[in-house]
């Protein structure tokens, strides 16, 4: 039996003796055209009232009207309407609107300057105790820390 879909994306295949083979290519184009780019517009619940053909956005937890059901897809309009395409771990997209990278990991989307590094290092630990106490030092270092965790590249 041949597949159905590709692997990766779930882009419809041409099937032998196919009627209609330009249906499913023009799905198959029409839905590259969204994810190639790698952008979205933003993370949102809500369709737009007026989106444009080639616009995009990442669907939030608790999405409503034409994309209820779809949380955490990459929603993109075209001219027949919404297309969606589910993630898959590592997607990363640029989010036009706030201007920060969106990776999808371990289920969830995670944007911000960490979320395009990868998975987080693990915890540094603030340092403590010593011989010698420059607290000018540990300050710094512990905002350093605190700078690093808050952009998702060490873990908190």
């Amino acid at each position: 039996m041949l597949d159905q879909t590709t692997p990766c994306l779930a882009l419809p295949l041409l099937q032998p003796g196919q009627a209609q083979k330009e249906l499913y290519h023009n799905e198959a184009l029409a839905l590259l055209d969204l994810i190639v780019p790698g952008t979205a517009r933003a993370i949102a619940t809500t369709p737009p009232a007026t989106p444009q053909p080639g616009d995009a956005w990442i669907v939030g937890d608790g999405a409503s009207g034409a994309w209820a059901g779809q949380e955490r897809n990459l929603a993109g309009w075209t001219g027949g309407g919404w297309r969606f395409i589910a993630p898959r771990e590592g997607l990363t997209l640029w989010l036009s609107e706030p201007g920060l990278p969106a990776r999808y990991r371990g289920g969830v989307w995670r944007t911000g300057a960490g979320a395009a590094l990868g998975a987080p290092s693990p915890t540094i630990t603030a340092p403590s105790g010593g011989g010698t106490v420059d607290a000018e030092g540990r300050a710094a270092l512990a905002a350093v820390i605190a700078a690093l965790a808050a952009l998702g590249i060490i873990a908190t």
